[in-house]
């Protein structure tokens, strides 16, 4: 029997989404043309937005039962580790009052476990080409599987197959990938002592750009520091590594007590490109967007992963009440949630893509304009508890609190806050840092 729902990518969105459109007593086939999951350094901290569906669905008491690792703060330190900006999450309504960091395999397969017994999931299958209708509607997939292509047809297809989708292309939706002038070079360190000190979310400020630090369960601890596009180039011997990252840390005093550290685990290196897309739809006839197929940021706010399972919450509420309203999984009802998805989920995306961009320029920019209103931006919404608690919000993914322009201005110093001290109390719940 052919699917209510057919899904190409188990990642993040993809299974989201599966799990999220199987609550609904739907179908669902999850293809994903990778055999196993490979593990890669990104996708490991969880904003409050996405852990609400999460919780609700029992992935948050996995990940918890595997030793995830909670942290209260999100904050902007200068070399010597002070902090400049600091993001404080026990601000916020009880129980989202936390962040949660694990490791991207872990999660991945947390989600698979809880996706129900309503959704299939298939690895090593590959989409070769969509299935339209009369009218041009996408009905499905041709996939290729072993040695064997066939047909999978379902009345709602999910792109999640991430930045460079197919199937985004397929569907005649334009999204250009932007690129930013540099890559992150991350690092796997295995240090219990500096790991148990680490309780937040660190981005360093440097002349040479982000070095960003988290812990992660089993006394480990995530590095990235910020490279340009072709400082690595030629590095290969582990003599060149060692002193390129040597150099970086060196630049910290905060870190450099990490660099006997760093040094054990040069193997663990991954150099990531880093860039940023918005997709002007998320979606056609008969398909939806979700992940990184729609959206991309800088892992700098945290935000990538997030969008993806809240975005995938939002599809399946849209089609909900679709489905309430007209019944089955009728092309005229599919097409309705679709639009309604679109309507209401791309000015979100829009606003958490200017908050991760803004972000992001903060701390990466290193052209002497950038680093002029970025450390200015830091500085004075660091100094403002006002801004300091809407931007808190914006990242944490409970609701957009857009800025205004005069929020802007007031960001840089420009112009005086008569509010600046006007924060809502925060709900009871954990101590709020301090």
């Amino acid at each position: 029997m052919s699917p209510d729902v057919l899904v190409c990518g188990a990642g993040v969105g993809g299974l989201a989404a599966a799990r999220a459109l199987g609550g609904l007593g739907l179908d669902v086939l999850v293809v994903d043309k990778q055999p196993r999951i490979r593990p890669i350094a990104k996708g490991e901290v969880l904003q409050p937005g996405a852990l609400r569906l999460l919780r609700s669905w029992g992935v948050e008491q996995r990940l918890d039962a595997q030793g995830a690792v909670r942290l209260g703060r999100l904050v902007v330190r200068d070399p010597r580790g002070t902090a400049l900006m600091s993001l404080d999450y026990g601000q916020l309504p009880a129980p989202d009052q936390w962040l949660l960091a694990h490791d991207h395999t872990t999660i991945l397969t947390a989600l698979a476990e809880g996706l129900g017994p309503r959704v299939e999931l298939r690895r090593g299958v590959r989409a070769e080409s969509p299935l339209r209708d009369d009218s041009g509607r996408i009905t499905g997939l041709r996939l290729a599987e072993g040695g064997r292509v066939y047909e999978e047809r379902a009345p709602l297809v999910v792109a999640a197959d991430g930045i460079s989708s197919r199937l985004r292309t397929w569907a005649d939706i334009e999204a250009k990938r932007i690129d930013y002038p540099h890559r992150l070079v991350s690092f796997d360190i295995a240090d219990a002592e500096a790991a148990a000190r680490a309780d937040d979310f660190s981005a360093y400020v440097t002349d040479r750009g982000l070095r960003l630090l988290y812990p992660l369960p089993g006394g480990r601890l995530r590095l990235y520091l910020q490279a340009g596009p072709d400082e690595l180039r030629g590095v290969t011997a582990r003599g060149g590594l060692a002193d390129w990252a040597t150099r970086a840390l060196s630049q910290v005093p905060a870190l450099e007590p990490l660099t006997a550290s760093l040094l054990a685990h040069l193997d663990t290196r991954q150099t990531l490109p880093v860039g940023r897309l918005l997709s002007p739809r998320l979606a056609g006839h008969g398909l939806a967007l979700v992940g990184e197929a729609a959206y991309a940021v800088h892992p700098m706010a945290a935000q990538g992963m997030n969008t993806a399972i809240t975005s995938a919450g939002a599809l399946a509420e849209r089609l909900a009440d679709r489905l309430e309203r007209m019944g089955g999984m009728s092309a005229a009802a599919v097409d309705g949630a679709l639009r309604d998805y679109h309507e209401r989920q791309l000015p979100l995306l829009a606003q958490a893509a200017r908050t991760s961009g803004n972000a992001a320029r903060m701390v990466t920019d290193l052209s002497w304009r950038g680093r002029i209103l970025g450390r200015r931006a830091v500085r004075h919404t660091g100094a403002n508890p006002r801004l300091l608690h809407t931007v808190t919000h914006n990242m944490s993914g409970l609701g957009p609190r857009p800025l205004t322009p005069l929020d802007r201005l007031q960001q840089l110093g420009l112009v005086p806050d008569p509010r600046a001290h006007r924060v809502p109390a925060a709900s009871a719940g954990r101590p709020q840092s301090m």
